[in-house]
């Protein structure tokens, strides 16, 4: 409970501090809205006032936190609707693509660190770190734009963007599979640089935990390598495995713009895309806080699993 009193000032600082950057960017939202062509300077100063872009920005700042302290996050500029509602339209299209890319990442990295880190320097041990490297390197929107050249032109295996098959209506098992079928290239894109980083991290803290005398003590007793390994080593290898999941699931929300606008997913990041097109204010700062208030979730869930990991650990 302690830890997550503390969160609150954390957040409050974050949307002011987002608030702030937004609003002295570059650009007018105003003229965002009346578009390029020259219009008449009363109807400029009516579409400002009527979005109350003409007060201070103190005052601005004030109305913004009394209202998002219940919910609501005003409207967006270009939609005209309230914020909220515009981006939890989109929220659960980006939820599957995230979740399925970081359940990928946490399940199969460290599988894939456990089984280099038991045949060290062997060639699978140097593959898996070359791949890793490799997978930490590449850029999300090159790797996504050479999965659709490969997968979905070339040999027309899975869908370029999307989520859903626009000229068909498709419902029950069918619809979840077409989803599915959409799913795939923009998971596979996003997934890489997360599950290469717990990958590394696996294999590296599972060498270190495998020369400790607890484990050596457990050799001597007579346990099987494989009751040593499951039951002494991984246990406490995957602890730092686990806090950098928590740091993914906040890095992977905001990671994914870059993805659904390759794929034109239609989730919060392809959102965020086009409200920056637009300036829409409202929107981005929905967006941003929503984001924080995720990374944050997820740290705190974090640090509440580790506890249970490692009962050592005790947060004041």
């Amino acid at each position: 409970m302690h830890r997550a009193v503390q969160t609150v000032p954390l957040l409050l600082g974050v949307i002011v501090v987002n608030f702030l950057l937004i609003h002295l960017a570059p650009g007018d939202p105003v003229q965002a809205l009346v578009g390029d062509f020259p219009a008449p300077a009363a109807y400029v100063q009516a579409v400002r006032h009527q979005f109350g872009l003409d007060r201070p920005l103190g005052v601005q700042l004030l109305k913004y936190l009394q209202h998002a302290g219940t919910g609501d996050f005003g409207y967006s500029f270009a939609q005209r609707r309230p914020v909220l509602r515009v981006i939890l339209e989109r929220a659960p299209a980006t939820a599957l693509l995230v979740l399925t890319a970081w359940a990928a990442a946490a399940v199969l990295g460290p599988l894939i660190g456990i089984a280099a880190a038991l045949r060290r320097n062997s060639a699978l041990d140097h593959l898996v770190m070359t791949s890793a490297l490799a997978g930490y390197s590449i850029p999300v929107f090159w790797l996504g734009q050479l999965l659709v050249l490969a997968f979905a032109l070339w040999l027309g295996w899975l869908p370029a963007e999307g989520m859903q098959a626009v000229r068909r209506q498709l419902t029950g098992g069918a619809h979840l599979a077409d989803v599915g079928r959409h799913l795939i290239l923009p998971a596979v894109a996003l997934c890489p640089r997360y599950l290469a980083v717990n990958a590394r991290l696996m294999r590296t803290s599972l060498i270190d935990v495998l020369h400790r005398d607890y484990v050596t003590t457990a050799r001597a007793k007579g346990l099987s390598a494989s009751r040593v390994v499951a039951r002494h080593a991984v246990r406490n290898a995957v602890l730092p495995v686990v806090t950098i999941m928590g740091f993914d699931l906040g890095f992977l929300l905001t990671g994914s713009a870059l993805v659904e606008t390759v794929f034109a997913w239609p989730g919060v990041g392809l959102l965020l895309f086009t409200s920056l097109s637009t300036r829409d204010y409202p929107v981005l700062l929905g967006i941003f806080s929503l984001a924080a208030a995720v990374a944050v979730a997820a740290n705190l869930l974090t640090d509440i699993v580790y506890g249970y990991l490692d009962p050592r650990i005790r947060y004041t």
